[in-house]
C-alpha cells in the first residue's frame, strides 16, 4: 500500500464499512457525518454514505403512499479509506456506535455483499416498488369489499410486488382460493 508524503493512503483504496448507529436516527446521522468530513477537509477519503432501503407503496384509505423503508434499521454503509484520522472522525460522530467486524476491528465488507445491500444486483431502479402489506400467511381476514363481500378466510400467500393476496375461503363445504388486492381485506 502506497501512502503519500503526510502518510495517508491515496482514495483509490476506499473500501466499504458498515456502521451500527442509534436506530431512527440514521438520517441525521448520516448529514452529521457529511458536515464533519467537509469541515476537516476530507471529502478526498470517503465515498458514499447510504441507509439501504427499499421503495415501498403503502395503501391507506383508498390513497397509495411511497416511500423509503430501511432494510436494516441501526445501519449505515459508508465508503472510505480507513486511516487513523477518518476512523477517529466517523467514531467521534454522535450516534455512531462502532463499526462492524471482529472485535472492534473494522472489516470491510466483499464487493457481492455490498452489491446485495445496495440493490445492484439484477435490480434496476426503475423497478415498481414493492406494496406494504400487513398480513402473512395463516392471517384470518374478512374480506370487506367485491363479490365475497363478508366472508373470512385463512391468508394463503402474498404478492407484495402486485399488491395480491390469495385467501382460502369456504364456499359450499369446500376451501376455494380467492385472489383478492391487500386493501379489499381486514384482520379478524
Amino acid at each position: 500500500m502506497a501512502e503519500n508524503a503526510v502518510g495517508r493512503k491515496p482514495a483509490s483504496e476506499m473500501l466499504w464499512y458498515v456502521l451500527k448507529v442509534q436506530t431512527n436516527r440514521e438520517r441525521t446521522i448520516r448529514d452529521a457525518l457529511l458536515k464533519k468530513i467537509r469541515l476537516e477537509e476530507l471529502e478526498e477519503y470517503f465515498g458514499e454514505i447510504v441507509i439501504p432501503s427499499e421503495k415501498v407503496k403503502d395503501t391507506r384509505s383508498g390513497s397509495a403512499k411511497e416511500h423509503d423503508r430501511k432494510l436494516f434499521p441501526g445501519y449505515i454503509m459508508i465508503q472510505m479509506v480507513l486511516n487513523d484520522e477518518t476512523w477517529y472522525l466517523v467514531r467521534d460522530t454522535g450516534g455512531v456506535g462502532d463499526f462492524a467486524g471482529a472485535a472492534g476491528k473494522p472489516l470491510p465488507m466483499e464487493q457481492h455483499e455490498v452489491d446485495r445491500m445496495l440493490g445492484r444486483i439484477k435490480e434496476d431502479s426503475t423497478s415498481a416498488p414493492k406494496v406494504k402489506i400487513a398480513f402473512t400467511s395463516g392471517d384470518m381476514v374478512k374480506i370487506r369489499e367485491g363479490t365475497f363481500e363478508s366472508f373470512e378466510g385463512t391468508v394463503e400467500g402474498v404478492d407484495e410486488h402486485s399488491g395480491k393476496i390469495s385467501v382460502l375461503i369456504e364456499i359450499f363445504g369446500r376451501s376455494t382460493p380467492v385472489e383478492l388486492d391487500h386493501w379489499q381485506v381486514e384482520a379478524v
